[in-house]
């Protein structure tokens, strides 16, 4: 027996498809933001427990050996899950944009169904920039710049960038330098880690998006 045309299937069971497939997306985005939530207080609460045993360490210790060495094992330790955390959040920022040009596609799909329900969509139905961003609730026709400096990637990229500044600077004083050398290379380490994170996570966002470019 020859296989149906799913164009010539039934309205009510097209429209029961296209739902299906909508509700399937938007259950996957609200894990995708609550991922992203739960892996940004995550790495949050690890950074506040790791300043709490820093301060505990420095007390009994008064600022000497120990506490150096301690320092010079837990930092480096929260800047790698800071680093993961970042690379996650980027990933899922990606998959975001991905999901919503799904479900404007299959708006789409509903209005070849009921063209005369258009009036009644707040939401976007085209897969191009301007339309992702109706869904999103702006009518921007390009990205505005202030995804970037909102988004949680760089609230906590500004945070992994502040820890290398510290590690950076605790080094240089082990080293024998005097505090004002090292608070400037602590510094510098910190603007130069700032950078070279906002530098990627702009080139990703912007690749993510530039799919969708008319």
């Amino acid at each position: 027996m020859p296989e149906q045309d799913p164009r010539t299937a039934p309205e009510s069971l097209r429209a029961q498809v296209l739902s299906t497939e909508h509700w399937s997306l938007l259950a996957t985005r609200s894990l995708a933001w609550s991922e992203s939530f739960s892996r940004a207080n995550w790495f949050v609460t690890v950074v506040s427990a790791s300043v709490v045993a820093l301060a505990l360490v420095a007390d009994s210790t008064d600022f000497g050996l120990g506490f150096r060495l301690f320092a010079l094992l837990l930092i480096p330790l929260v800047i790698v899950i800071g680093l993961a955390t970042v690379i996650r959040l980027v990933q899922l920022n990606s998959e975001d944009v991905h999901l919503v040009a799904g479900m404007n596609r299959l708006r789409r799909g509903y209005l070849d169904l009921a063209p005369e329900a258009e009036p009644y969509f707040i939401t976007g139905h085209q897969e191009d920039v301007p339309g992702l961003m109706r869904t999103y609730g702006t009518h921007h026709t390009r990205i505005p710049a202030a995804q970037y400096l909102s988004s949680i990637a760089m609230l906590v990229s500004i945070i992994v960038a502040l820890l290398i500044g510290a590690l950076a600077g605790m080094v240089a004083g082990s080293f024998g330098l005097n505090l004002s050398a090292a608070v400037i290379i602590g510094l510098a380490a910190a603007l130069t880690t700032l950078t070279a994170l906002v530098l990627a996570v702009i080139r990703q966002v912007n690749h993510t998006w530039s799919q969708y470019n008319p």
